[in-house]
């Protein structure tokens, strides 16, 4: 895929600290780092993964680019403008632009609202249509997503979980944003439809020129979808490469242990399976020096003292290591 060399979206040490407290006047002793000085870049028509185990910061992330969380400390900068400064009228234009489909396609949707309802209510809210008007343009919306109109009039309990995530693309899509953050958009469903809602998002990306932030647990969808993946681990990038070459060349040891769990289609192969050790650790008093040493096979004394920076390996590929690992 051509890319524009201008990002679309550009994020700065984007840090979300969460004070704790403690005692008889609440005060305050520490703080959990959920996401703690993250730098990446999106262009225009790519889909960005992030994966990493639950607690990592990920679904934080795509929050604080929608600001529906505020940053503690970063900048990020869509359209030439830092949103995380805007006021409530340029934040709310801005929005436009920046959608969500939100993991849970059922509690996502209002249970009392009529599916024409949910879906047009984006454009009641930002556009002047008419209720006419607005009706056909939630028909056009349905059926961009494979739903039709006898869909219209009935409520969310009446669709299955695929069919919901469809109404939620469809709103999603209504104010023809640039960026869509999928927080978990698939991990809710059965594998057989997980399939159908990824190919429906590549089919609309390649027709509307979408750019998604395609956030998952799973390596298989992020596989699939992304053209390039970012592994966080702890509130950190740990690596960041284009989709094949971090399939076939991981630089991290986290990354490796991530990849060691996918499964292989074909019974004949197999694979070294990496079970890593022990817990994610508390991210309120994360380990010293590299965040994964508890856990990691190649741990050294340098790791437990020393963090390391992210470093350049060719083809944009990149991993905060002390020991990265040789291609196999």
């Amino acid at each position: 895929m051509a890319l524009d060399t201008a990002p679309l979206l550009e994020v700065k040490g984007l840090k979300k600290y969460y004070p704790f407290k403690k005692g008889m006047f609440s005060s305050e002793v520490g703080y959990v780092r959920a996401v703690d000085g993250l730098d990446f870049t999106v262009q225009q028509g790519e889909t960005l993964g992030i994966v990493g185990e639950s607690g990592c910061g990920k679904s934080t992330v795509g929050q604080l680019i929608l600001q529906l969380l505020e940053p503690t400390e970063g900048e990020i900068w869509f359209q030439g403008k830092d949103v995380s400064t805007l006021g409530k009228s340029e934040l709310k234009q801005a929005r436009r632009n920046l959608q969500m489909i939100f993991q849970d396609p059922y509690s996502s949707l209002n249970p009392r609202m009529r599916v024409e309802d949910i879906v047009g209510e984006p454009l009641k809210i930002f556009e002047r249509y008419s209720k006419k008007e607005r009706r056909e343009k939630v028909v056009e919306l349905l059926r961009l997503v494979g739903l039709d109109t006898h869909h219209l009039s009935r409520h969310p309990h009446e669709f299955s979980g695929g069919q919901r995530q469809r109404i939620g693309i469809a709103r999603a899509l209504a104010l023809n944003p640039k960026i869509i953050v999928c927080d978990e958009a698939v991990s809710a469903l059965d594998v057989s439809i997980q399939s159908q809602i990824l190919n429906l998002l590549r089919k609309l990306q390649n027709e509307l020129g979408l750019t998604y932030i395609f956030i998952a647990h799973g390596l298989p969808a992020v596989k699939h979808i992304s053209d390039r993946i970012a592994v966080m681990y702890l509130g950190r990038i740990v690596e960041l490469a284009d989709r094949d070459t971090l399939f076939a060349s991981p630089k991290h040891p986290y990354t490796k242990a991530l990849l060691s769990a996918v499964p292989i289609p074909d019974p004949l192969l197999r694979k070294e399976r990496i079970i890593l050790q022990g817990d994610l650790p508390n991210p309120a008093a994360p380990p010293s020096g590299c965040h994964f040493h508890t856990r990691c096979p190649y741990a050294q004394p340098v790791c437990e003292t020393k963090s390391p920076e992210l470093m350049a390996y060719g083809g944009g590929q990149v991993a905060a290591c002390h020991f990265p690992l040789e291609a196999e």
